[in-house]
């Protein structure tokens, strides 16, 4: 049998990555793995912690260090958080190791989905969260494309269909 080769989810907080991801994985009878929970299983703590005493660049630096790991395994389904496209190393590593998909989402769902979610640190203690995601969306979509061998927008779909259609589009994708 061949190798599997592993996929990469990404797309901003609220597409649907980790949900879509497990489903994906059982699927395709491949493992699944969310950077986000194993920065906070490696770290012993959660991601809002690390935020508030390395900051953003504490975080994103083990983050780099998680991804640069997790993309060199084989056979997984990997679903990274919504910044991990700012680091062009983390790029790099996504689209030379596996199938890059980006779950696209709205804005506004993207808000309808995160707003009760209190494990969200860009999105806590801020006046306008609605603004923040649209912020984050002109600076990461666009890299977020930029790595994306297969685009598909998250939100109309329930996270079966979606991991269906995901299938499909990898077996057209390798003809």
């Amino acid at each position: 049998m061949a190798e599997k080769r592993n996929i990469f989810l990404i797309g901003p907080m609220g597409a649907g990555k980790s949900t879509i991801g497990r489903q994906l994985a059982q699927l395709l009878s491949m493992d699944f793995v969310d950077s986000d929970n194993e920065i906070e299983q490696r770290a012993g703590a959660d991601i809002s912690w690390i935020f508030d005493v390395e900051g953003e660049d504490g975080f994103r630096k083990r983050e780099e260090r998680i991804i640069n790991e997790l993309t060199q395994r084989q056979g997984i389904v990997l679903s990274t958080g919504g910044g991990a496209v700012l680091s062009k190393e983390n790029r790099n590593h996504l689209s030379a190791r596996g199938i890059v998909i980006y779950l696209e989402t709205t804005v506004e769902k993207q808000y309808q989905r995160t707003q009760r979610d209190k494990k969200r640190p860009l999105l806590q203690e801020v006046e306008d969260p609605r603004q923040v995601l649209e912020d984050l969306a002109k600076i990461r979509n666009p890299l977020y494309e930029e790595i994306a061998d297969i685009t598909l927008p998250t939100d109309e779909q329930s996270a079966k269909v979606m991991a269906t259609q995901i299938v499909d589009l990898i077996d057209n994708l390798h003809g």
